[in-house]
């Protein structure tokens, strides 16, 4: 399938060009290997040892989940410590190498039951003309752990791309048409992540630079420590 080859395709090469992060499809088994995440100069504050100031709300939309069922945001981040992509499984780059990130996270987190259960991962595509719920459903079986004890991951799309650009926009995720010969996918884009409080707000801001599990996982504790 496309999906299966291009998310192969850039792994391969990330691993060719030096370390990355495996994933078995088959077997939906995350590998650590040494690379870039284990490569980070800073050292993690204990949790629960730094304030997380709240930045704005998160913006909400409509959607539909990999059943195609509409699906609202506001529902989706109510009582949950998210994390929130945004990506699209035609792209040959950033967004696999990110999931990967994602679902080493996902397995971190799996490691503590307590925390696992008040943590979630979005992932929201921005090509919705062709990543319908289907598509996305098939990308998120290939990515998530299937313990019921791991964090969920959903795999969300939009109607439509016309009603997905207010949500964009809101986020300042920027996304453009990428030239025609681009061996990456037919978008341009930065990748950026959102840590989403239990109420709705955003609380962080990760780049693909910063996109490290351990630091996620870090972030997401001390959220998980407010107020306790």
């Amino acid at each position: 399938m496309r999906i299966i080859g291009i998310l192969a395709g850039t792994v391969a090469a990330a691993l060719a060009a030096g370390p990355a992060l495996a994933h078995d499809p088959a077997s939906h088994a995350v590998t650590r290997i040494e690379g870039p995440a284990d490569d980070y100069v800073y050292q993690l504050a204990p949790p629960g040892s730094y304030a997380l100031p709240r930045i704005k709300p998160a913006a909400v939309l409509g959607l539909l989940d990999e059943s195609g069922a509409p699906v609202d945001l506001k529902a989706v981040f109510a009582g949950r410590l998210t994390l929130l992509s945004f990506m699209y499984t035609r792209c040959g780059d950033a967004c696999p190498l990110a999931a990967l990130r994602l679902a080493d996270l996902q397995r971190l987190a799996s490691e503590e039951p307590a925390l696992a259960q008040r943590v979630q991962i979005v992932s929201l595509s921005f090509d919705p003309d062709y990543d319908t719920p289907t598509v996305m459903a098939e990308y998120g079986e290939m990515m998530r752990l299937p313990d019921v004890a791991a964090p969920r991951w959903l795999f969300l799309t939009a109607p439509d791309s016309e009603s997905l650009a207010p949500l964009l926009a809101a986020y300042d995720q920027p996304v453009a048409r990428a030239a025609a010969d681009s061996v990456s996918g037919p978008f341009s884009h930065l990748l950026r992540a959102f840590l989403i409080d239990a109420k709705g707000d955003i609380r962080n801001i990760y780049s693909a630079d910063f996109l490290d599990p351990r630091l996620l996982l870090n972030d997401l504790k001390t959220l998980s420590m407010e107020g306790s």
